[in-house]
């Protein structure tokens, strides 16, 4: 692998799924689709470029012995130039990425502290899927790198979709987690540097639909196709999955339309198999092989693959279509290259009749091979039908326009030859993946120089010998008990020699100063105030200057402030209560729009900014790359203390993505009732029946947090 000045350093983060560097099981489910094999065929194209120096596609690792043991393996090489990097988060078994958000801080934490110990950190950061996004933005601020994103897919296109079947908006939300997503989408689409999609449709009718759209952040950037995989047929080419087929066809000469997808009910198989059923002429013209992922037992998949497989059996024996449609139970990866050849060979038509189609891989995989496709409006197929002019587009719920599609291509020799043809020429001129390469690092380049990298050097030496962070809120933490207080500051002063006490507050600093002074708090090593808008250290509290800047990305106060001015409930604090990186204001909930209608109004001004509630009655507004949680990654960074020897005490909503995550964390008794309730749930955090500093200091006792504890002696000690 390459070192610092060897080459640009991109990171591509894709977090759910089975990802592995052969033989994908594309199919499985519905996280182990197109996005799998896009992301590996990236890492390698991006690698073979003679700008890049390294390549790491990072996901998440899965132990779990229903799965192969390749997605447990930390690091696996794709070529010289790029690998796969495999980064631990939640337990060790494979979930669906709907069950992921939980553990996504865990492995932005565990990503970090996995960065930090290579050569040198990645130039860019291009996160693939809302997951991912979620991720890609925190490393990005951190990090002071830019962020490309791309999106596969969209949840309020989904949402829509699914509310028009009939679902209702809480059935979305607990199967799909949808609120937590569009919050990730609408976060990375106003942080991304650059947005790549892969059609134009994708850019006005999936991302229009969000408040942070922006056009002219994204490019279309098509994925490209592996023609040496994927190429018409050879004469007299002799096709060994032919043979599978021959159990299941009464005339297994005819040609093939080819249906391959997962089993998923927006691929639409269904409807494909009705159309099918219902024309004599169809069944006449070709025989139906339906590639449908790979399974061992139906009533061992997941509710969704189950319920499509067995009304696809349904549906062949309503239509009592045995011996005109082939179904395999599995396929190998290396095998669809030999799919389509055999599709092509027998003179066949290749059909993606989904709902909607982001992009349409599988339809340039077809292209590639000599098959002519008909395939759905909705979507990707629109630009690469346009491009390739390779086949017809049709209404996928009209099953009449699938019919006569199907018919015209397989009835005329003429028109067959000449869309196979095209398909051919119009995948090597517009789809190839040197093309896609070439194209990305052009965008990319004009990203550099925007972006500050993190500072390199440790802050002093006075830090130099601590292996371990207390950081706590000032009130409802500290406040509050002044036996209980004075206890744990004693129990900082004996173990200063290996600990840093740290205050994250919410107030100003002078305010914060006032307090610890009235309640003789001593002096902090770090002082983070203002909600994690400014940074000290030391008792002569040097101010971070490189943070403040970092923090003043896109920050418009005066337009945050005129887009909430007209709203009942909220009312400004005082003068000595607002900064310049911090609008704080009283927040009446009985009068008030909930907090999720505030951020959604900030959003639809296309204002970039974080929101937090604390005790019900205090509203905080700060720019989006602030939190307390930032700066507290932000401190470990600087500080070389890993988020696991960090203990945070907190008791507030301001306090949570201190809490998420790798840290140490404690929610001390006498917490706000409502706010960080959701956290009950996280076996890393740990909730104390004592309130205020007792509540720390039993804490302290749960984790055990000092045993541990070993100085360095040198010799000059």
């Amino acid at each position: 692998m390459s070192e610092r000045g060897e080459g640009t350093y991109l990171l591509l983060i894709s977090i759910h799924g089975l990802i592995r560097g052969r033989d994908l099981e594309l199919g499985r489910d519905a996280d182990t689709g197109g996005q799998t094999k896009y992301v590996i065929d990236l890492a390698r194209a991006l690698a073979g470029h003679e700008g890049i120096g390294r390549v790491d596609l990072v996901t998440r690792r899965v132990v779990d012995p229903a799965v192969s043991d390749d997605y447990a393996v930390p690091l696996e090489p794709l070529s010289d130039k790029a690998r796969i990097v495999r980064i631990d988060a939640g337990p060790g078994e494979y979930i669906p990425k709907e069950q992921l958000w939980d553990h996504l801080d865990s492995f932005m934490d565990n990503l970090l502290n996995w960065l930090n110990e290579q050569p040198r950190l990645p130039d860019l950061v291009h996160s693939h899927y809302a997951d991912s996004g979620y991720v890609g933005v925190r490393l990005s601020n951190l990090l002071g790198i830019p962020l490309i994103h791309t999106g596969h897919s969209l949840g309020r296109d989904k949402r829509e979709r699914l509310l028009a079947k009939g679902l209702t908006r809480i059935g979305i939300e607990t199967v799909y987690n949808m609120g937590r997503r569009i919050d990730a989408e609408e976060e990375v689409l106003a942080n991304a540097d650059l947005v790549i999609t892969s059609t134009h449709n994708e850019i006005e009718e999936q991302y229009g639909l969000y408040n942070y759209y922006d056009p002219a952040r994204m490019v279309v950037i098509p994925p490209g196709t592996d023609l040496t995989q994927f190429h018409p047929p050879r004469a007299e080419e002799r096709i060994a999955f032919a043979d599978q087929l021959k159990r299941f066809l009464d005339d297994p000469g005819k040609p093939l339309i080819l249906s391959l997808s997962r089993p998923d009910e927006r691929k639409n198989i269904l409807t494909l198999i009705e159309a099918f059923g219902e024309s004599d002429a169809l069944q006449e013209a070709a025989n139906l092989l339906i590639v449908a992922g790979s399974r061992d037992d139906i009533r061992d998949m997941d509710s969704g693959a189950q319920s499509v497989l067995t009304n696809i059996l349904l549906l062949i024996d309503s239509y009592d279509l045995y011996g005109r449609v082939a179904i395999p139970k599995s396929h190998r990866a290396d095998e669809v290259p030999d799919i389509y050849r055999l599709a092509a060979a027998s003179g066949g038509v290749f059909i993606n009749p989904a709902l909607t189609e982001p992009f349409g891989l599988t339809i340039l995989e077809a292209a590639a091979s000599g098959l002519p496709v008909v395939a759905t409006e909705n979507g990707g197929p629109v630009d690469i039908i346009a491009n390739c002019r390779n086949g017809i587009l049709v209404d996928p719920l009209d099953k009449a326009a699938i019919t006569s599609a199907l018919l015209k291509l397989l009835g005329d020799r003429e028109v067959w030859r000449r869309a196979a043809d095209h398909g051919i020429d119009g995948v090597r001129r517009h789809y190839s993946w040197k093309s896609h390469a070439d194209i990305y690092l052009t965008r990319v380049a004009q990203l550099s120089g925007r972006h500050q990298p993190i500072p390199a050097q440790r802050l002093t030496r006075a830090f130099r010998y601590r292996d371990r962070a207390i950081f706590t809120d000032l009130d409802q933490n500290l406040v509050g008990n002044p036996d209980a207080l004075q206890r744990f500051v004693r129990v900082i002063r004996e173990n200063r020699k290996c600990v840093i006490f740290g205050i994250a507050t919410g107030r100003r600093i002078d305010s914060a100063l006032a307090l610890m002074k009235k309640h003789r708090i001593p002096m902090p090593d770090v002082l983070i105030s203002s909600l994690g808008t400014r940074i000290h250290y030391g008792t002569a509290l040097t101010e971070d200057d490189w943070w403040a800047d970092h923090i003043d990305h896109h920050w418009n106060p005066q337009r945050v402030r005129r887009a909430l001015k007209n709203l009942d409930g909220l009312q400004l604090q005082s003068k000595i209560e607002q900064t310049g990186f911090k609008l704080s204001y009283y927040y009446d909930p009985q009068k008030a729009p909930p907090v999720e209608e505030i951020i959604a109004l900030i959003r639809q001004e296309e204002l970039t900014a974080n929101v937090s509630c604390s005790f019900g009655q205090f509203l905080d507004i700060v720019p989006s790359r602030a939190s307390k949680g930032q700066a507290l990654r932000y401190v470990s960074q600087r500080l070389e203390i890993p988020l696991e020897n960090i203990l945070v005490a907190g008791g507030s909503g301001a306090d949570e993505d201190m809490m998420r995550g790798n840290t140490l964390a404690v929610v001390v008794g006498n917490r706000h009732h409502e706010e960080l309730s959701q956290l009950v749930d996280q076996e890393s955090i740990y909730f104390a029946d004592q309130p205020h500093a007792l509540g720390i200091l039993e804490a302290i006792e749960h984790y055990d947090f000092f045993n541990a504890c070993q100085v360095p002696v040198t010799e000059n000690e």
